[in-house]
């Protein structure tokens, strides 16, 4: 076993954790937080995007002991005092949830994407989401929601 300590969507963890363990894992397990889902478990369809130091990783090719000292934000820690993140408003507004199985990680990876380019076009957002993949094919209403938050609150 090896301690570490990761700072979850606000909150600080101390915990002892097999060196095999992965993220996804570690936050569905450990800490409850089954909003990050497991898809391919092989990082082909991102369902398990998280940000790690505010960058997007898929939480299933990262080992928990690599995210020792880091900060973790999941779909969870999106909403605040019972308000949806601008981005999961869109989600909803657009239509963009089809199964659902999918949206954590769109929702991630889009945030990921706005940050890096607050004003992109469609193809920049269908080139930036293309390591998550939408089982429902609903991409064109994922595009909408991404385009709509665009120039908006990303926070």
């Amino acid at each position: 076993m090896t301690r570490i300590s990761v700072h979850v969507d606000g909150v600080e963890y101390t915990d002892d954790v097999e060196p095999r363990t992965l993220l996804v894992h570690y936050l569905r397990e450990r800490l409850g937080k089954t909003g990050t889902v497991v898809g391919c478990d092989t990082s082909s369809c991102g369902a398990c995007t998280v940000h790690l130091d505010g960058s997007s990783v898929k939480s299933c090719t990262v080992l928990a002991v690599q995210a020792d000292g880091t900060s973790v934000d999941t779909v969870e820690g999106l909403a605040k005092d019972g308000e949806l993140h601008p981005m999961q408003q869109a989600f909803t507004d657009c239509h963009s949830l089809q199964c659902g199985y999918c949206t954590p990680g769109m929702i991630m990876a889009s945030l990921d994407l706005l940050k890096d380019n607050p004003d992109p076009t469609e193809e920049e957002i269908r080139t930036g989401l293309e390591g998550n993949l939408c089982r429902c094919t609903g991409y064109q209403n994922i595009v909408r929601a991404v385009q709509q938050v665009a120039g908006g609150d990303r926070s």
